[in-house]
């Protein structure tokens, strides 16, 4: 039977064991409130140190680190057209400490050239800002002794023409299947692991045209060892001003454009992707930064994290005619 001592003392221990509990009851709502950034942030690059992609992501991560007072970390994760960095973030939290430079290969080609990605390009990502972008430029050897695209056309209706890309499914291959597909020719295209690969080969006459991003291949055009015959922009680009568009070069409905942009695992908080969004439209507008990313041969993009949702879309929807049309598969 309960006592009346046992009942009070029992009564008495309550206010004791409530302050016990009450820092753990209080350690999840204190948590929640802990400002974000409050440790390193990792922005993965799903291509190799060195490469274009890795360059912008370390411009971006420099941008991001300086406004909010923590560590950007830059993670390469290469492999398979950009999809093993693009499913680690696809499976990280998404608290604000992951980061993803994409491409429009990891966010359009390769979901028509890939079987399995490992992650979705729409549902698995939350859109944080658009970045850059820049074309592929068609360059050949002085040797080859053409100096425009029409007379690279000429020669390869007298004889096969090669060329070279970074590998199967990126801007450079997709860009010489376009170029068969809207001129009918028959180019045989060699894809190499890594685009210096292609560049050495092409100086050394092993293929004869090239095409790459600008910044692989501005120091050997102004070197005057190889000559650029066009971009594949839809205007004249600020790194090549004297160098046609496709459709100058008499190619119409030519515009193929390498992407990137940032995005977040799935389920971001708003106010972090609209902070992410600010510092991101920020560097694009400031002077001396925007001269530095147009000395990588890239331009501005910048715009709503909404706007950078339906390019997704949009660039799923555009190569997956292209792909199919030229049999693309990935190496």
């Amino acid at each position: 039977m309960t006592t009346r001592r046992t009942l009070l003392g029992a009564l008495a221990i309550l206010p004791l064991a409530r302050a016990a509990l009450a820092p753990a009851a209080l350690a999840p709502a204190a948590l929640a409130q802990t400002p974000w950034p409050n440790r390193p942030i990792r922005l993965v690059v799903p291509f190799a140190a060195g490469t274009t992609t890795d360059i912008l992501g370390r411009i971006l991560a420099d941008a991001i680190g300086r406004d909010l007072g923590q560590p950007v970390v830059v993670d390469n994760r290469a492999g398979a057209g950009g999809n093993v960095g693009a499913q680690a973030v696809a499976q990280a939290a998404g608290d604000g400490y992951t980061l993803l430079l994409a491409t429009n290969g990891t966010h359009g080609i390769n979901a028509s050239l890939f079987p399995e990605l490992g992650f979705d390009p729409v549902r698995d990502f939350t859109p944080i800002a658009p970045f850059v972008t820049t074309p592929t430029v068609l360059a050949v050897r002085p040797e080859l002794g053409v100096a425009s695209v029409a007379q690279l056309l000429a020669l390869g209706r007298q004889r096969p023409l090669s060329i070279a890309s970074a590998g199967n499914g990126t801007t450079g291959h997709l860009s010489q299947a376009m170029l068969n597909l809207r001129t009918g020719l028959k180019t045989d295209h060699v894809p190499y692991r890594n685009a210096g690969q292609g560049v050495t080969d092409l100086l050394a006459g092993r293929v004869d045209a090239m095409f790459y991003h600008p910044l692989g291949l501005k120091p050997h055009l102004d070197a005057g060892t190889l000559v650029a015959l066009a971009v594949t922009s839809a205007r004249r680009v600020s790194s090549l001003p004297a160098v046609p568009t496709m459709a100058e070069a008499g190619v119409d409905d030519f515009v193929v454009e390498g992407l990137w942009n940032l995005f977040g695992p799935a389920r971001m908080p708003g106010e972090i992707v609209q902070r992410l969004n600010r510092i991101t439209n920020a560097l694009l507008a400031d002077p001396a930064a925007l001269a530095n990313l147009r000395a990588q041969g890239v331009e501005p993009t910048g715009g709503t994290p909404e706007a950078l949702a339906g390019v997704t879309r949009e660039q799923i929807a555009k190569w997956r005619p292209v792909i199919a049309a030229a049999g693309i598969r990935p190496d």
